[in-house]
């Protein structure tokens, strides 16, 4: 059994409630009734994916900024205990650690102001076969693309590492 669907009545509640559910006479056709509308769907994705991909690039690039100055602080904590423990004596070892930890980091773009050194032994004579020296360097990653000076310098994050070397009896 068909059930009876009258057509609704121009003006009648029924009629007007059909078009504003979008099924009535006039969205079937193109007299201009939503044509004020055309568009503006490409006009709110632009604007909501701008809205929404400007913040999520600029975190992926600060991200990638912090895990390279990761790989930055280990290799040169790795390279800096190397180093000082192929010296001679104390003071060139403490010179040549942190060339080479300037250079390792040089490597990846940061520059030796955004670094800090420190280096320890165990037990105090550094140069002792059978000592460990440990070189611990830490890196303070900037933000990326931000236009201030380096007396207002915004940081993202700061990482650190540390590498342990035993002086062998033989060198």
């Amino acid at each position: 059994m068909q059930q009876y669907s009258p057509k609704p009545v121009p003006g009648s509640f029924r009629a007007r409630f059909s078009e504003a559910l979008g099924r009535g006479p006039r969205s079937l056709q193109n007299d201009g009734y939503r044509h004020h509308e055309r568009g503006s769907a490409v006009v709110e994705f632009t604007f909501l994916a701008l809205l929404l991909m400007v913040p999520l690039v600029y975190f992926i690039i600060t991200m990638g900024q912090i895990q390279g100055g990761s790989f930055a602080v280990v290799g040169a904590a790795d390279q800096g205990a190397k180093v000082y423990i192929a010296q001679p004596d104390a003071a060139t070892a403490q010179a040549a650690a942190e060339q080479a930890v300037v250079i390792a980091l040089a490597d990846f773009g940061h520059p030796r102001e955004a670094a800090r050194v420190e280096t320890s032994c165990d037990p105090a004579d550094c140069q002792a076969a059978g000592s460990t020296v440990t070189v611990t360097v830490s890196l303070t990653v900037p933000l990326p693309f931000l236009p201030f000076s380096d007396d207002f310098r915004l940081s993202a994050s700061e990482v650190e590492a540390s590498s342990t070397q035993i002086v062998g009896r033989y060198r």
